[in-house]
């Protein structure tokens, strides 16, 4: 009995002792149930390794593709925000003309003055805290990015392409032209 133990190990060493490289060189047979040809290893399906590997990568492409939607998203809601200050912004702006007309006309009540003053001031402090900014023109190098030329006068005081008059003011949201300046260049 002693013996024959020796001899099961003695083969089960053997066995383990066989080249790995002889082991790789053996063509394995795969016998395809549904049909009657003989599949080879390299006609099998992907290992496991590999089919791990394409799936990685089809993860990887899909969180790729979920995060520029996500991005996409934000940037289109950002946009979409920011069109709407500018629509409402833009509806306010007549208030604001009529607002100036009515303080540059001659008032007998010190009273109705003062409040329409302070209304102004109020209108102007909102639109400020909104972002919105007035572009600067009169005594200001005309440009065309910010102010549009309604005409031009000759006038020696002032100098080349430099705004003498403006018609309507003009205003930016952040680096947005909302609504340019109507202007009168002078020298131009």
């Amino acid at each position: 009995m002693a013996k024959n133990k020796a001899e099961e190990t003695k083969n089960e060493n053997n066995v383990n002792a066989e080249p790995v490289s002889e082991q790789a060189d053996v063509e394995v047979e795969f016998i395809d149930e549904t049909s009657s040809e003989t599949v080879t290893e390299a006609e099998t399906p992907l290992s496991i390794d590999e089919e791990l590997n394409v799936l990685k990568d089809k993860y990887l492409r899909l969180a790729a593709e979920y995060d520029n939607y996500r991005k996409r998203s934000a940037k289109e809601r950002e946009m979409t925000y920011s069109d709407a200050r500018v629509d409402a912004i833009t509806r306010l702006l007549p208030v604001y003309d009529n607002l100036e007309r009515a303080l540059k006309m001659e008032c007998s009540d010190e009273a109705y003055c003062k409040g329409i003053e302070m209304i102004m001031t109020q209108f102007t402090e909102v639109m400020e805290s909104l972002g919105v900014k007035i572009i600067p023109a009169v005594g200001e190098v005309f440009d065309p990015k910010f102010h549009n030329a309604v005409s031009s006068v000759e006038d020696t005081g002032l100098g080349e392409n430099v705004i003498a008059e403006e018609f309507q003011k003009g205003f930016t949201l952040g680096d947005r032209v909302i609504r340019f300046s109507t202007v009168v260049v002078a020298n131009s």
